[in-house]
């Protein structure tokens, strides 16, 4: 293998940059010739291809965001899409690809395997959603974005004694409500995979109210619904002013963790050796501070299931 190529595709996520910068430096250390594909899937059937230095990818490792630019292509997941993209990385003399994204870039990765073009992919997503793996580049900046709006929005709720209801990102999965919430204390946090009624919730939050708690913060996963429909709910279940922040997309921004950093860095770096050896239609990720790779359609067909025993101790520290 001569020369290798690397794309971001689907929502972006702190720390690719630092994944980016891995795989080029990596690759150029083995002698590799790196290209970056800009705009994902898109700019690959559109040929969007440039040749990758040293000194590309140097002042990029602190940036949020992706310096390759991501997107959503519908035409990739055609067959006529595919071919295309193909074509184009056969164009460019382009033997193997790492592909840094989510479950549905990884998808699109395992179909070109399939076609026998190999391809790793880098597990990048704030949403911490993707089975074999114990976290995803981007989850903890995004945890302590979240953590720090939490913090404010506390000292105002407790000045005003008001109830919040925050909203958090995490598509369908639950893991960073779950770990906001524990590590700022929250009094309830409702997940995609524990659907507490919120009657219970309520009670709660009545319970703390009758000790002489004037203030409750609640964190909701966007995959449970509207936090906004879900204050509401609130306010008329308890008769408490109730106050409800959508954090957003500022969950997705800002210069990556020191883990973050360094977990790109490790994956991106694992992705260039596996492509080395030989390897096609793998995922590297970490288990238990250890690298592993796995079979793409493999891990992605297993169920991504939160930490539930910090459901569990939540509940406990929240009474």
């Amino acid at each position: 293998m001569k020369k290798i190529g690397v794309l971001t595709s689907g929502g972006d996520a702190p720390g690719m940059n630092a994944a980016i910068r891995a795989v080029v430096r990596k690759g150029i250390y083995h002698h590799l010739g790196v290209y970056g594909i800009y705009y994902g899937y898109q700019g690959l059937i559109e040929g969007k291809i440039e040749k990758m230095e040293l000194g590309t990818v140097g002042d990029i490792i602190q940036r949020g965001g992706t310096a390759l630019f991501t997107s959503r292509s519908e035409e990739f997941k055609t067959e006529a899409g595919q071919e295309k993209a193909i074509e184009q990385l056969k164009k460019h003399g382009i033997e193997g690809l790492v592909v840094i994204g989510g479950d549905g870039s990884f998808r699109g990765a395992s179909e070109l395997t399939k076609k026998g073009f190999p391809c790793i992919g880098v597990p990048g997503t704030i949403d911490n959603d993707i089975p074999g793996t114990d976290f995803t580049i981007g989850f903890d900046t995004a945890l302590n974005t979240v953590i720090q709006a939490v913090d404010k929005i506390r000292d105002t709720a407790t000045s005003h004694e008001r109830t919040y209801v925050i909203e958090v990102m995490g598509r369908d999965a639950g893991d960073l409500a779950l770990w906001a919430g524990v590590a700022a204390g929250a009094e309830s946090i409702v997940i995609p995979e524990k659907n507490e009624p919120v009657e219970a919730v309520v009670d709660r939050i009545k319970r703390g109210h009758e000790r002489g708690k004037r203030h409750s913060i609640i964190l909701v996963a966007e995959g449970v619904g509207s936090g906004v429909e879900y204050g509401k709910q609130i306010q008329e279940l308890t008769n408490f002013e109730t106050r409800v922040t959508v954090l957003g997309h500022t969950q997705r921004g800002g210069s990556p963790t020191a883990f973050d950093r360094v977990l790109a860095s490790r994956l991106g770096a694992k992705a260039v050796d596996l492509l080395i050896e030989g390897k096609a239609g793998r995922m590297v990720g970490i288990q238990k501070n250890q690298l592993v790779d796995h079979d793409i359609l493999e891990a992605l067909n297993e169920t991504h299931q939160p930490e539930m025993s910090m459901y569990q101790l939540s509940q406990e520290l929240s009474i």
